[in-house]
């Protein structure tokens, strides 16, 4: 699992999403109610916090810009642009990469791309747990953003 912080991966790996492989609030609602869907954890109050202890100078910037060279390839590769500008070097755009995982997955996950990998995903019955990481592919700032369940669907059987 991705350190809130940032940090490198504690024997996991990192993370991407359905929309724009960065989750929008509508798209984290309930099939039938307008409620978000339970256990999505969002991670922007610690990512305030740490932003701000960099601005004061409490932290070096080589405390919070050091990426793994996989989660950096992964965002180089497939991460999806957001608008929003690197809190840490303001000279690139951040991009959202997707992990998911759960059973099969394997310890590293599966680095997911698209929003219809994600959407197959979450139809199935295995629990899964998806992490978005926002990256900086300049100077390798990178935060995990948040995490949420994908998948525990329950099929019902046809009635005769």
């Amino acid at each position: 699992m991705w350190p809130a912080h940032g940090g490198r991966p504690a024997g996991s790996g990192a993370v991407g999403t359905l929309h724009d492989v960065s989750f929008r609030a509508d798209s984290l609602r309930s099939g039938t109610g307008s409620s978000p869907r339970a256990g999505v954890v969002d991670h922007r109050l610690a990512r305030r916090a740490l932003i701000s202890e960099y601005r004061k100078g409490r932290l070096a910037k080589h405390q919070v810009c050091d990426a793994h060279p996989e989660l950096l390839r992964a965002a180089r590769g497939i991460g999806r642009e957001t608008a929003v500008d690197c809190p840490i070097c303001e000279g690139d755009r951040l991009v959202h990469v997707t992990y998911v995982f759960g059973p099969r997955m394997g310890p590293s996950g599966r680095c997911v791309s698209e929003r219809d990998e994600l959407a197959v995903l979450d139809r199935r019955a295995d629990h899964f747990t998806a992490y978005v990481v926002e990256v900086c592919r300049s100077c390798e700032w990178h935060h995990l953003v948040r995490t949420l369940p994908v998948g525990g669907r329950t099929r019902t059987r046809a009635r005769s």
